[in-house]
């Protein structure tokens, strides 16, 4: 699949991204080679294997532990804004 400066614009355009024309020639161009790697793989031979099958693996997971902070100043030291005891964000959902 060939895929054009215009195309990486058009998609730019839907995101409300901007790109100048450098950074969407370089784009096209990764992408150009993303496209060309999975027709790769679309030419490997996969008979016999069983994609649908896969051993069972653990996952390990930490213990939750709680700790207690006791200096609150220096636990909410990167925080932008507080409101009483709690972190101030900005509103998301106009």
């Amino acid at each position: 699949m060939k895929i054009t400066t215009e195309t990486i614009n058009y998609v730019a355009k839907l995101a409300k991204l901007k790109f100048t024309q450098q950074e969407a020639d370089q784009f096209a161009n990764e992408f150009e080679k993303i496209f060309t790697h999975f027709e790769n793989l679309d030419k490997e031979d996969l008979t016999g294997i069983k994609l649908n099958e896969f051993n069972e693996v653990t996952s390990v997971l930490r213990k939750d532990e709680m700790k207690v902070f006791e200096s609150k100043k220096e636990l909410f030291q990167n925080v932008k804004k507080m409101r009483e005891n709690h972190i101030s964000i900005p509103k998301v959902i106009e």
